[in-house]
């Protein structure tokens, strides 16, 4: 009789562990149920991540380019939101030296898009195009066009020869893309928004060497200028042109005109001259500069004329990159050539967006007041020797802008 009731014990004791652990499972479940559904939107979203997870990567922009590339070199770009753009001829050589492709081209922007488009965004775009790359003939192009696609962005401005134009606005991927799907190679932005179209928000310094004048030497006098600025108490961005030279701008208070902006400019390439006159020169007129001599172009900030952006790519054999550097970077070292379509990805990877960090901050209305009379004030001072002048804080004095306007390099 023990045996049996130790049996019948056993397999009551069974029955109810069985029993209870199946209620835990139950109300595990049932619990995992309620959770899913109090919040569906994060666990489908995290089901969705799992299996697309494959075909969002392939999915890329930059995949996409490559595809089509590769597939005969025509097709539509899935931009995101509802947004396609036709592409063509993406296996065309717009670069025969550097192997750079139309469609690698594209890929490059799409890959600095993220620190590109902020310092595009709102600003009417002029087109220098290239249908047939860097060996075939260029032209500039102010207007849309008749067949722009929606997904770009237009806006209609005044202009002083013709009236309203309608002009393309910079700022998202699908106009940047299509103005490459032009053929425009660089991406030359005003230095004003459509916002404020007639104040500069941005004050541009362009360094335009003679052609026997070491890049070095360039690189000098963008240090000497960034301590100018410095001096009178406002902050600036240099960076390489990516052809001969090299820029440096300025952010400028809201409100500032275009005619503030080129005072601006023309102060500060007055002292740089009187700082190095041996190499700097403010004399517009190609034959009336002196040889070996680096134009600083202070006549650049005029409303509708523009410059090549930061990031972008110039029509150079080598695809060189206008790309920003940091001030101890300004080093006899420093080579045009070392930024390029394919290395400018990991040198931003590396760095971050230095012209986003050196453009950030704009001065208030008084200190760029305080500013320009500073800087008219070492004009008006005697002329003293280069070395000494160096030695000042602010600065010494300088010329006048002379000559005619001419043809120019940039």
């Amino acid at each position: 009789m023990t045996p049996r009731k130790s049996a019948s014990t056993t397999a009551r004791k069974s029955a109810r562990t069985g029993t209870r652990t199946t209620a835990r499972k139950s109300a595990a479940k049932a619990a995992k149920a309620a959770k899913a559904a109090k919040s569906p939107r994060k666990s489908a979203a995290k089901s969705t991540r799992k299996s697309t997870r494959k075909s969002t990567r392939a999915g890329t922009v930059e995949a996409q380019l490559e595809a089509i590339e590769r597939d005969g070199g025509t097709g539509d770009l899935a931009l995101g939101r509802g947004v396609t753009l036709h592409v063509s001829s993406l296996d065309k050589v717009y670069f025969p030296d550097a192997g750079v492709t139309k469609g690698a081209l594209m890929r490059y922007y799409s890959r600095v898009a993220p620190l590109l488009l902020p310092h595009l965004a709102g600003r009417p775009l002029v087109l220098k195009r290239y249908p047939e790359g860097v060996t075939g003939e260029m032209f500039f192009q102010q207007d849309a066009g008749p067949h722009v696609p929606d997904v770009v962005r237009v806006a209609s401005l005044d202009t002083e020869a013709k009236g309203k134009r309608a002009r393309i606005i910079g700022g998202d991927l699908a106009t940047l893309l299509y103005t490459v799907q032009l053929g425009a190679i660089e991406v030359h932005p005003w230095l004003s928004r459509v916002t404020d179209i007639d104040a500069a928000d941005r004050c541009l310094i362009d360094l335009d060497p003679d052609d026997d004048v070491e890049f070095s030497q360039v690189v000098m006098l963008a240090r000497d200028i960034l301590r100018i600025v410095d001096e009178c108490g406002l902050s600036a961005g240099v960076k390489t042109s990516g052809s001969t030279g090299m820029h440096v701008v300025l952010p400028l208070p809201p409100g500032t005109s275009y005619d503030e902006s080129v005072r601006l400019a023309s102060l500060i390439a007055g002292v740089a001259v009187r700082l190095r006159p041996e190499l700097a020169t403010v004399e517009r007129s190609i034959h009336g500069r002196p040889a070996g001599s680096i134009y600083v172009d202070a006549m650049q900030n005029a409303r509708g004329k523009s410059a090549a952006s930061a990031y972008s790519v110039r029509a150079r054999p080598a695809a060189t990159v206008s790309a920003p550097v940091e001030p101890d970077e300004l080093s006899r070292t420093l080579r045009m050539g070392a930024f390029t379509t394919r290395t400018m990805p990991a040198r931003i990877a590396r760095v971050g967006d230095i012209w986003g960090r050196a453009l950030a901050a704009r001065p208030t209305a008084r200190a760029l007041a305080r500013a320009l009379q500073l800087l008219e004030d070492a004009l008006d001072a005697p002329a003293r020797d280069a070395r000494a002048t160096r030695a000042r804080k602010r600065g010494s004095a300088g010329g006048q802008d002379a000559g005619a306007g001419t043809t120019r390099r940039r």
